[in-house]
């Protein structure tokens, strides 16, 4: 199977800029992304595109914000939408694709940099999504891909120094991967690259996409069981449309 992650920053916005090409060429099985911002009730607009299925969850809070959608070929056993605790369940953050093999989850999780009541529901979604995986995860094995909004090392973001009191890489943040990667959940894309310089975000402002001023975000995790089964994890940076680009995953199930 084929699978990529793409926060594309606004699925209208991206639907400009060639996404149903690119989707068609990916050839992927299925394509989680996030950040569609498409208001609720108006999903079946995506419905259907190039041969794929859309389903999505939208934010129900504010117009245009949040959002996630999974654009798949089928052979999924079942789709559910957000986490079990009520308190995170309003702005569309994650999808749940239950495969014979695995349970494929797309979660954008939130920012933390509007303040210390954001940073305290992110760090609070962090915990309720990793209990979810976990109690998934007894069944079968997990696939969680998204935007976790957190550079895990100093490797995963150009200026680390300078951004060691932001949010995105405090070291709290941090630390959630470092508990995420000790319950036995593993990075694919470090799987194959070990070396820095390698992002998936990049400000709009200064020119950063094209000085590779960027940070390592979006993620595809695999739970240790389906380690033996990547076979490829990568970062598709010269596809444009987005402040991020895609990620994939290959799996030999």
């Amino acid at each position: 199977m084929i699978l990529y992650s793409w926060n594309v920053n606004g699925l209208r916005a991206v639907s400009g800029k060639g996404f149903a090409d690119w989707l068609e060429a990916s050839r992927a099985d299925v394509v989680g992304l996030q950040e569609t911002k498409i208001q609720a009730g108006h999903e079946a607009d995506f419905a259907t595109l190039n041969g794929y299925q859309g389903v999505f969850s939208s934010c129900t809070t504010r117009k245009g914000y949040s959002g996630v959608g999974v654009f798949h070929r089928g052979g999924h056993l079942a789709v559910n939408a957000e986490l079990p605790d009520p308190q995170f369940n309003a702005e569309g953050r994650l999808l749940h694709l239950e495969y014979p093999d695995f349970h494929f989850l797309n979660v954008y999780f939130p920012n933390g940099q509007n303040g210390p009541g954001r940073l305290e529901f992110k760090m609070g979604y962090y915990e309720a999504f990793l209990a979810h995986a976990q109690a998934l995860r007894a069944s079968k094995p997990v696939v969680a891909c998204g935007d976790f909004n957190t550079a895990h090392t100093e490797l995963d973001l150009k200026n680390a120094k300078s951004n060691e009191k932001t949010s995105g890489f405090l070291p709290e943040e941090r630390a959630w991967l470092d508990r995420f990667i000790a319950a036995g959940y593993v990075d694919t894309f470090r799987l194959f690259e070990q070396g820095g310089g390698h992002y998936t975000w990049w400000d709009y402002r200064f020119q950063a996409r094209s000085r590779n001023v960027g940070w390592r975000i979006d993620y595809f995790f695999v739970s240790e069981e389906l380690r033996p089964l990547v076979k490829r994890a990568w970062i598709d940076d010269g596809v444009m449309g987005s402040d991020h680009c895609p990620v994939g995953l290959e799996l030999d199930v």
